[in-house]
């Protein structure tokens, strides 16, 4: 039997399907954090202020985050493949265009057009694999669907430093182009064209204050830190609206019933609501940490920027390995047990990167990085199998961009909480630390070159030795939030419902 409206695939369309669509992923988790690390070559060559050059990234970001709860809706009025090749199509065509920009204008609006056409891309790509897949294949598509979504934030920093010091900035976005294109020609031949007899009607009022509400809080966090915080008129214009739409955005959906923009069957699954939750919780240390690392290495450790990205990849490496061993347990072991065993693993690596000092070498963000790489190779696959184990087909496509929202928001939440507190700690670390080197202080009299309280070089080379070590302090209890943050997760597992067994489940398709 085959589940109704689920697209015959052979097991070479299959293959197929998977490698076009997956390439199309990576491509988007590339493009998450590769163009970060050519800013600065991007601000001289536009000759702006590192205030307007970050519109270029938060542009991507709000456009990407508004039109992610779109997705399910589109996919269920057009049909996943046009929806997914007009993404593809798009992302390439735009990567092109910032390539080319020659004003900070264009490189904004191209920017923001780049996230407006590649939101869809994960959540679809998602969704293609659980539905072309049979429910006993589910962890094994997860397993390579979570490949492509991690692997690509991480390996981006290293390939942007790469392609900025050895060619142009502009490279960053020209190498989107022939994966973009083997993306859209594998979507147009192997991807059949399926749409639901029954098509909703748009919710205009629940789209708009969701987006309303989703576009003010990216705002609030990216610009935060840059503006102050509430000690700046536009945050709190972006508070208020973000609070205000949220709540019209709440009551509308408690209220309209099945015409809302969000469907109930998305909430009455407990499953579905407390992986999303479970996801929002862990993308905060998960983009935290992703934040943290290549600025201490180059901030602290003088790492070249290519450096930093090469030092980072054995998470991605862990990553790989962890799920290849997950895939081996899935259907014999309980997917909460396997989604616990992987918490407690990140939750070790993060502690000992509380014992991170400036007198390190690289080993010790080698080995952390390939433990905690392990550790959410365990989660990320298992906790999207659960999550989806007992939604309706129906609203599939929407429950999995609800789900990658949820990532992205926690991840926009996570490192803005990461920036902040270091910036702040590091301020009142450096107050503490300067109060003990005074004249008065028997260790302060031992100083030597090129430490001085009296001469101005020596009082200059002091003032950069207690900033490095109360910032290096300041990334320490970064990584302790990260750790309480992992712990404080932990019990979300208890709202999880063991999924059913491929063999009962009525959604059963047979190849």
């Amino acid at each position: 039997m085959r589940t109704v409206g689920e697209p015959p695939a052979t097991r070479t369309n299959r293959t197929a399907i998977t490698a076009s669509i997956m390439l199309a992923t990576f491509m988007q988790g590339v493009d998450t954090t590769i163009a970060n690390v050519a800013l600065p070559h991007m601000q001289g060559s536009f000759s702006c202020s590192q205030d307007q050059i970050a519109w270029a990234v938060t542009s991507y970001i709000v456009a990407a985050a508004i039109m992610t709860p779109l997705t399910g809706w589109l996919a269920g009025r057009f049909g996943i493949k046009y929806i997914f090749l007009v993404s593809v199509i798009g992302f390439t065509v735009t990567s092109a265009l910032c390539g080319a920009a020659t004003s900070l204008l264009q490189i904004v609006a191209f920017r923001l057009l780049q996230g407006i056409s590649g939101a869809a891309l994960v959540p679809l790509s998602q969704a293609t694999l659980l539905h072309i897949n049979p429910p006993e294949r589910h962890a094994k598509a997860m397993t390579i669907w979570g490949m492509g979504v991690i692997l690509g934030p991480i390996i981006g920093p290293a390939l942007g430093g790469w392609l900025t010091d050895d060619y142009s900035w502009r490279w960053v976005f020209y190498i989107n182009l022939p994966p973009g294109l083997l993306a859209a020609a594998g979507i147009m031949i192997f991807i059949q064209d399926t749409r639901p007899s029954q098509r909703d009607a748009f919710d205009w009022f629940g789209f708009a204050t969701l987006s309303l509400a989703i576009g003010a809080v990216q705002l609030l966090l990216d610009r935060g830190e840059l503006k102050d915080w509430f000690g700046s008129t536009e945050i709190w214009v972006e508070a208020i609206v973000g609070a205000l739409c949220l709540y019209l955005f709440v009551v509308h959906t408690a209220t309209a019933g099945e015409r809302s923009f969000l469907n109930r069957a998305i909430l009455r699954d407990s499953n579905c609501v407390a992986g999303t939750l479970l996801m929002f919780l862990i993308g905060i240390p998960l983009y935290g940490t992703m934040t943290l690392l290549p600025t201490m290495m180059q901030s602290l450790m003088n790492y070249p920027v290519i450096t930093a990205g090469f030092v980072t990849a054995p998470r991605g490496v862990g990553t790989m390995l962890g799920m290849i061993v997950v895939s081996r347990l899935a259907g014999k072991v309980d997917v909460r047990l396997i989604i616990l065993i992987g918490m407690i693993v990140t939750a070790v690596a993060l502690w000992q990167m509380t014992g991170f000092s400036l007198q390190m070498g690289m080993g010790p963000f080698i080995t952390t990085g390939l433990l905690q790489g392990f550790g959410l190779g365990f989660i990320f696959t298992q906790l999207s199998i659960a999550t989806f184990s007992t939604l309706p087909r129906s609203v599939l496509t929407q429950g999995s961009a609800m789900f990658s929202l949820m990532r992205n928001i926690g991840g926009s939440v996570g490192i803005s909480i990461v920036e902040a507190l270091l910036v702040s700690n590091t301020q009142v670390i450096h107050a503490e630390l300067s109060e003990h080197v005074r004249p008065d202080n028997p260790l302060a009299r031992t100083l030597a070159a090129p430490f001085s309280l009296t001469e101005v070089h020596g009082i200059a080379a002091l003032n950069r030795e207690v900033t490095r070590q109360a910032q290096m302090i300041a990334y320490i209890d970064n990584f302790h939030l990260m750790v309480i943050i992992m712990l404080v997760a932990a019990p979300c597992l208890l709202l999880l419902r063991r999924p059913r067994r491929a063999a009962d489940s009525p959604a059963v398709a047979m190849d």
